[in-house]
């Protein structure tokens, strides 16, 4: 049996900075399964400010922060290409969530969808 995967988008970043008990009840069951949760490193860069980010730091020890290496680049401008999505953030997410097969949790699901859709995957998404 295979253990589902998480990434989070920057709007679950968000809700985790503020407090979000939902987001936290996620947080809290993928590190009890042992899953650490992945971070696109641009989900990162649109959410990190460098001041006190308490509740963002607590959970960012817990993440995996994936590197935005060329390979994973390249795949993210022919998903570009093929989604006709420009943001290259949203992207990085539905690339790795779909390579991995993770599920995405994410405050603004309609972006994320159309992209997934665009690569023929069926992307689980959790809406916080």
């Amino acid at each position: 049996m295979s253990v589902l995967g998480i990434t989070y988008d920057a709007g679950a970043l968000i809700a985790a900075e503020r407090g979000d008990l939902r987001f936290g009840a996620i947080h809290a069951d993928a590190l009890r399964r042992g899953v650490p949760p992945t971070v696109p490193a641009g989900v990162l860069a649109q959410v990190w400010r460098g001041g006190p980010q308490p509740n963002l730091s607590r959970v960012l020890s817990g993440c995996r922060v994936e590197a935005l290496t060329e390979e994973r680049a390249r795949a993210i401008g022919r998903l570009a290409a093929v989604s006709g999505h420009d943001d290259a953030v949203d992207l990085s997410v539905v690339e790795g969530a779909a390579r991995r097969t993770d599920i995405i949790v994410t405050s603004d699901p309609g972006d994320l969808e159309r992209i997934a859709a665009s690569l023929g995957a069926a992307v689980r998404l959790v809406v916080v």
